[in-house]
């Protein structure tokens, strides 16, 4: 007998939850901010809109599925299963960050604040999420897939990072299917999907005045940026942009110790170390994005 289906409910700590657990109390999180000229009102109403997103979610399951909450700091120790329909609730943001926890689970993007958030990649109402559970259509979107040579794995929907832990010169050899190798010394290579065009990677393209045609985020495609590559005698600055089809890879050999972490969450992050070779391709994995 198979199991019912589990609503794994995401989200993240609200500004007005860490600040209280910084300071202790909600008085001197209200003196830290008016000492900044911001109000305490405003995140007790955000802080209310999420709470109240989170009720109408949790009061629509139906009765039968199971149920499981997870909070985005917990997600690289949380167990997702097969069954599992997954509710986003919050920014945008937040389901890049789950999705390089899943292997073809369907997402459910919830807008708590419209006026705040975008809505790319969550673009419902709380009040939608009845017929949702129920009717959904999937958009699949690209992913990023990250592996090293002794067998550590990372995806991401946005984005991955390799470089220097502290942002600082990594140095490497760096080879792309349409350039030659090159010794690098830079403060990161930035791989990016089609999705994560509009964040850090447009932002490195954007700067550069690059020509490159960004992918869309349904193409089986990524574009790659080195940031701020050093010349010298024994390092290049040739060979710093691209785009990557599957099942081409970038592929990158460590001559400094490296890391390499997906969409901004640098807890969670692969190593590599001298002479160790990092390679990133599109994923075979995509999320299913229900729109």
């Amino acid at each position: 007998m198979s199991l019912p289906p589990r609503a794994v409910i995401v989200h993240r700590a609200t500004e007005l939850t860490e600040l209280v657990a910084r300071h202790g109390t909600r008085q001197q999180a209200g003196f830290f901010l008016a000492g900044r000229g911001r109000d305490l009102a405003e995140l007790d109403a955000r802080h209310q809109a999420q709470q109240d997103a989170l009720a109408t979610v949790s009061a629509a399951i139906p009765l039968d599925w199971r149920r499981a909450v997870a909070e985005r700091n917990d997600l690289d120790r949380f167990g997702f299963g097969p069954e599992d329909v997954v509710i986003a609730v919050g920014q945008d943001g937040l389901v890049a960050n789950v999705a390089k926890y899943l292997d073809g689970q369907p997402v459910i993007g919830i807008n708590p604040e419209p006026a705040r958030n975008p809505g790319v990649l969550v673009p419902h109402e709380p009040d939608a999420i009845a017929d949702l559970l129920i009717t959904r259509t999937f958009a699949e979107r690209t992913m990023v897939a990250a592996s090293t040579d002794d067998g550590q794995q990372l995806l991401a929907l946005n984005e991955v990072y390799v470089g220097h832990r502290t942002h600082q010169s990594a140095r490497y050899r760096l080879s792309s299917p349409d350039g030659f190798p090159e010794r690098q010394s830079s403060s990161g290579i930035l791989v990016g999907t089609g999705t994560g065009s509009t964040g850090w990677c447009r932002s490195a393209w954007q700067e550069r005045r690059s020509p490159l045609g960004l992918p869309s985020p349904t193409d089986p495609m990524l574009c790659w940026f080195v940031r701020e590559a050093w010349p010298s005698p024994a390092t290049g600055t040739t060979n710093t942009e691209g785009l990557l089809k599957a099942p081409d890879s970038l592929t990158i050999t460590a001559e400094s110790d490296l890391v390499v972490f997906g969409d901004g969450i640098e807890s969670d992050t692969l190593t590599a170390t001298w002479g160790q070779r990092v390679e990133v391709s599109v994923a075979a994995v995509k999320l299913h994005l229900v729109i």
